[in-house]
């Protein structure tokens, strides 16, 4: 499973100082199903906590997600900022899911090189 942050997505991450293994705990709990919103089009919502804190009160993910196969971190808000996305929002977003996960090995590698995303870095399937 590879895991990837698109360049918008890791400004805010690092902004709103949300770490890389709170993004992988919550694509490893997408693995196992616990998937906090399924919104079609390879689209799915995840939370995850302020540090300190639950998920609750924290902050709600977009990620383009295929399982055992990739997720793309590429929208993020808190939950104190706004309550939840609109109908237009969706579907762009699932038109931006849809695309991001269409790409194949030589478009991903691509998009690294041209810094539009980045491997999000797991030092379990490094061990």
């Amino acid at each position: 499973m590879h895991v990837y942050k698109t360049r918008w997505f890791a400004r805010f991450a690092r902004h709103e100082r949300i770490t890389d293994e709170s993004l992988l705990d919550a694509i490893a709990r997408a693995q196992r199903g616990l998937i906090d919103a399924d919104l079609g089009g390879g689209l799915i919502k995840q939370r995850v906590a302020r540090k300190g804190q639950g998920r609750s009160g924290g902050y709600r993910m977009m990620i383009a997600y295929r399982v055992n196969d990739r997720a793309v971190f590429f929208y993020g808000f808190a939950k104190s900022d706004r309550e939840n996305i609109d109908q237009d929002e969706l579907l762009t977003m699932r038109q931006i899911a849809g695309e991001l996960l269409a790409g194949d090995a030589d478009r991903i590698a691509e998009a690294i090189r041209d810094n539009k995303i980045e491997e999000v870095p797991n030092a379990q399937e490094e061990a």
